[in-house]
């Protein structure tokens, strides 16, 4: 998407937590924990992957896409289909995106990631905008991670 920024990617998170599940030192209760309103978030506005889940590897896993943001009000913490995101980027100034990924099965979910849109991103690159006005915006945002 046009207006992706600040993505925080948590690859390494999830590399490290099926290695502990591998080896014994988490529970896989402890990993596979969805609960009924993130399954259904999942089958109702989830994203379909070709990835297998890493635990029980009979489902594939899908993309569930969370948004936050001051503009949303009301529909702030709604899972959204990602074709949805691109017209939320282009009529709000930010907001906030995590990204889940869910396993129907044995209930395996995990922060895959974490990124920004919204048209701010097309306002910094505007000649007379105040660049300490555009840079406040991301330090604003890295206190969060």
């Amino acid at each position: 998407m046009r207006t992706q920024r600040q993505v925080v990617d948590y690859s390494l998170q999830k590399r490290a937590l099926l290695r502990d599940l591998h080896k014994g030192l988490v529970g896989t209760l402890e990993v596979c924990d969805a609960s009924p309103y993130l399954k259904n978030a999942a089958r109702f506005h989830g994203e379909p992957t070709e990835d297998r889940c890493p635990v029980c590897r009979l489902d594939n896993l899908t993309l569930v896409h969370y948004i936050y943001g001051d503009e949303l009000k009301q529909s702030a913490g709604q899972a959204r289909k990602l074709a949805e995101l691109p017209v939320l980027a282009m009529t709000l100034r930010e907001f906030q995106v995590f990204v889940v990924e869910v396993c129907q099965s044995c209930s395996w979910n995990h922060l895959t990631e974490q990124f920004l849109l919204g048209r701010d991103a097309l306002d910094a690159g505007e000649p007379g905008r105040d660049a300490a006005a555009a840079g406040s915006t991301s330090h604003r945002w890295e206190g969060r991670r």
